[in-house]
């Protein structure tokens, strides 16, 4: 009896070969299924072969072969294919046909055609298109989380890495671009023969191809070449982006390999730009793909557009580290690859803006997002549990993008640069083209920590919510006796958050602050005993406390008086996110925290905060004022923005405000001066309007104008000359027509899958048909939308249902909308927990509006 052993995610397995427990058969790739093939199978070669034909609609052929070693003969090879008989043709095992089944998403072949060591499986088939994404010029392969099993049969878990061999025939005036290099490319017949090179040991979901009518752009910096695919047809755009994003590339890679120690791992560095891509983009070595919208920017982006493009690249570039050479073991770990791409994303954009305040734009970037879901009864923890992988894709969120990041920075501030940097370091290293699980790199780290960090991950990664903190202050005689900060747990649970905050007083002209170790529900604030009582105290002064910081009555009073007036950018930044989750807690009234905003628009100095204000106040118009009040509001708040844009000079922060602008006019003469910038009668001194821009007013006029909306549309639709870009507002134009039978029809046809495989278009029309001017009659799509959430999880990719959520419930407010949806979580108690949890994501900001503008009392829902 031979014994294997394997560190899983959950601890060592011990597999006896010759005594297997056949593995349940399920639908997906069940944890057990996974531990038992990580176990039995090694050695793992796929060779690839896929005829792409030009019409999306023509079936695309493949054959391949699985080269790999057996361990364990004992149970039936459980291969993964979401498929029906008719597309599986052939199959053999070491050239033998085989009695193979096709049973709940898997390919099967009987234990009987196995044998001990070296195997060899060859099949042909016909691929499917759920994650090929193919249109009429082009196509792209997007297989995470488990998709890939849906195009090819496969062991599809990150787990068993392999080294893929493709060749792919495509029509002659295509290209294609893989993971691997090009061995060799021929022509024949009308068609285009790739054949690429051997990959590095790759996981699945980062295996990945596209084709199609692309251009080729090339550079060679420091000694790398790069190419980009692209399909925009502006030669303009194309030259005023392409030496940036290249630039970016090379800066991201440089530092990484610096701050690692690792050079680049894989053969060559490749990336696409795709139009409408779902995701902002996508890690696969060698082929990285963009949402093409997001690196070729118009002559009018803003600096946050800047900023963003930056840190995308940089963010899938440590992606290839992270990721890509150290692969998490199980999905239940996504997030390990997700935070660290983000946290060395801030470290690698921050000599790429060295005038930009660094720590004001990690607050500004992780912070609200993170607190969008951690305030909400939906909220989860970072790392989760996960049965099965077809339940992947409801993992990602803000949790994993933004609060993960804040809680390694504190881990880093903890441990110290250098010891933490070692670590990671040794991490690479040790699993380098193979997986490792979170406690693994806790293993490595903390030896290098004087804290127990085990303990520390248990409160910050295994546990889900933020505290609630606040600083209790006892007088004597005019002054401070004794000052206290405290730590509530909100479930009553008595939980403390371990962190390093510093806390920030106002006294007299001057600031104070102290550095504070919060270790247990009560910490004494030494620094502030017998002085003067101050004029506000500000917890997390230093923007890297993580909580809802409850302010006393003087500090909130103080704080929305004087905000613009303070000095420091990152103050005044943590204290307008206080202030702003407090009137999500209704502790401060929405139209005290707009003037507040108003005060900040009229003279924000830094652009970074100007945009988060300007994105609130919009947000506060739309969802947290009554309608009357807003009303009274929008002249003055129109006023206020218009003129800031007058006044100033830089052309991003300008583009910054036109788009506030755009989104909040309502009055008469705010949206006859959007028309006229669309019609271009008008224009703005110092900023370029681009086609981007006139699509974007033409989009918001429709809305505001339903009596001209057609002669607008059809007008910027003929001005559109990108095909890609013209398809988009051709598919967007329905839900904005004014007939409310149009949108009617518009939505049921969402209802049909093939009508949503364009997410990134699906999401910008949903937003529109519940646009909030548009929300009394759009109220009635809510039910469905929600009935539609579970097959768009089964169907579409990652983000799509809770992006599908936020469009739908963004843009309403009344206490109908907000009971639709109590309505729902009642009936449907035993809806999957995880998309559950995304409804009261979703929903919290629906909730919060209904109980603050209309005194609703619910929900009346036991929370999940």
């Amino acid at each position: 009896m031979i014994w294997l052993k394997r560190l899983t995610a959950v601890g060592m397995i011990i597999l006896a070969v010759g005594c297997t427990k056949t593995p349940e058969i399920t639908e997906g790739v069940s944890l057990e299924l996974a531990r038992f093939r990580a176990n039995a199978y090694s050695d793992i070669r796929y060779e690839l072969r896929f005829v792409i034909p030009a019409s999306p609609d023509e079936p695309i052929p493949g054959e391949q072969t699985i080269r790999l070693t057996i361990h364990d003969t004992g149970a039936p090879l459980v291969l993964d294919f979401v498929a029906d008989s008719s597309r599986v043709s052939r199959v053999e095992m070491n050239g033998v046909p085989v009695n193979y089944r096709l049973q709940r998403g898997h390919l099967i072949i009987p234990k009987e055609a196995l044998r001990q060591g070296e195997n060899r499986i060859q099949i042909e088939f016909i691929a499917g298109d759920a994650s090929l994404n193919r249109q009429p010029e082009f196509m792209y392969t997007l297989f995470v989380p488990d998709r890939a099993s849906r195009a090819f049969p496969c062991f599809d878990q990150p787990d068993m890495k392999a080294i893929y061999r493709l060749r792919l025939h495509v029509p002659r005036d295509w290209v294609a671009v893989a993971n691997g290099r090009e061995q060799t490319v021929e022509m024949s017949n009308g068609t285009r023969h790739y054949v690429f090179e051997d990959t590095q040991p790759l996981s699945t979901y980062v295996f990945a191809f596209a084709a199609g009518k692309f251009q080729v752009e090339t550079a060679a910096i420091g000694g790398r070449t790069m190419r980009m695919f692209h399909r925009e047809t502006d030669a303009g755009r194309v030259q005023r982006n392409r030496d940036v994003i290249f630039r970016l590339h090379a800066q991201a890679l440089e530092f990484l390999e610096t701050y690692t120690g690792v050079a680049y791992p894989f053969d060559k560095f490749d990336f696409v730009l795709i139009p409408s891509f779902q995701f902002g983009g996508m890690e696969h070595p060698g082929a990285v793909l963009y949402r093409a919208s997001s690196l070729m920017l118009s002559e009018s982006a803003t600096q946050a557009q800047k900023l963003g493009r930056a840190n995308l690249i940089a963010h899938e570039t440590a992606h290839m580290w992270f990721g890509d050479l150290v692969t998490m073991r199980w999905f239940n770990d996504v997030w390990m690859k997700e935070v660290f791409a983000n946290f060395m994303a801030a470290k690698i954009t921050r000599p790429i803006f060295p005038e930009l305040n660094y720590e004001l734009r990690f607050l500004l970037r992780h912070f609200p997002r993170a607190y969008s879901v951690d305030r909400t009864p939906g909220t989860h923890p970072i790392r989760q549990e996960l049965d099965n992988l077809k339940e992947a894709g409801t993992l990602y969120g803000a949790i994993i993008y933004q609060k993960a990041p804040i809680v390694l920075k504190h881990l880093e501030n903890l441990m110290g640069e250098s010891r933490f940097r070692e670590g990671v370091r040794t991490y690479l290293k040790r699993y380098a083209f193979d997986n490792a699980a979170w406690p693994d790199l806790i293993a490595i780290l903390d030896p290098l920590s004087p804290l127990d960090l085990r303990q520390w991950s248990q409160m910050w990664v295994e546990e889900a919510g933020r505290p609630e903190i606040e600083v209790k202050v006892t007088r004597e005689n005019g002054a401070v006796k004794q000052a206290v900060m405290i730590q509530h747990d909100p479930l009553g649970k008595n939980r403390v958050w371990p962190q390093r905050l510093r806390l920030v007083a106002g006294l007299g002209d001057s600031l104070l602050s102290s550095t504070l170790m919060l270790h247990q529900k009560q910490t004494a604030v030494d620094f502030l005993a017998g002085r003067p009582q101050p004029r506000f105290i500000l917890p997390n002064g230093g923007g890297m406390g993580y909580g809802l910081f409850v302010l006393d009555e003087s500090s909130r009073d103080y704080l929305l008086r004087h905000l613009p007036e303070m000095k420091n950018s990152l103050l005044r930044g943590a204290a307008w996110l206080d202030l702003w989750e407090l009137m999500l807690d209704q502790k401060i009234p929405p139209q005290r925290l707009l003037q507040t905003g108003l005060h900040l628009v009229q003279q924000e100095p830094e652009e970074m905060l100007l945009n988060q204000v300007l994105t609130d106040l919009g947000n506060l118009f739309w969802r947290y004022l009554p309608d009357t009040l807003r009303q009274q509001t929008a002249v003055r708040l129109e006023n206020v923005i218009w003129q800031r844009l007058e006044r100033l000079n830089k052309r991003t922060a300008k583009a910054t405000l036109l788009a506030a602008y755009r989104r909040i006019a309502t009055t008469p003469a705010a949206i006859q001066r959007l028309y006229d910038l669309w019609s271009r009668r008008m224009n703005i001194p110092g900023l370029t309007l681009s086609e981007q821009d006139e699509t974007r007013l033409a989009l918001e006029l429709a809305i505001r104008w339903p009596h001209r909306a057609q002669t607008v549309l059809q007008k910027q639709l003929a001005r559109i000359k990108n095909p890609d870009r013209r398809r988009r507002l051709q598919f967007i134009m329905p839900a904005l027509f004014p007939e409310p039978s149009e949108r009617d029809r518009f939505f049921e046809q969402l209802k049909q899958v093939e009508n949503r495989k364009r997410e990134a278009w699906v999401l910008e029309a949903v937003r529109y048909l519940h646009h909030p001017l548009r929300a009394n009659s759009s109220e009635k799509y809510i039910a469905d939308a929600l009935a539609l959430v579970e097959e768009i999880q089964r169907t579409g990719d990652i983000f799509f249902p809770k992006r599908w959520l936020d469009a739908t419930l963004s843009g309403h407010n009344s206490i109908q909308a907000a009971e639709t949806v109590e309505r729902f979580l009642a009936a449907h108690p035993d809806y999957p927990h995880r998309l559950r949890l995304k409804i009261w994501q979703a929903a919290d900001g629906l909730f919060r509006a209904a109980r603050i503008v209309h005194g609703w009392d619910g929900p009346r829902l036991a929370k999940p």
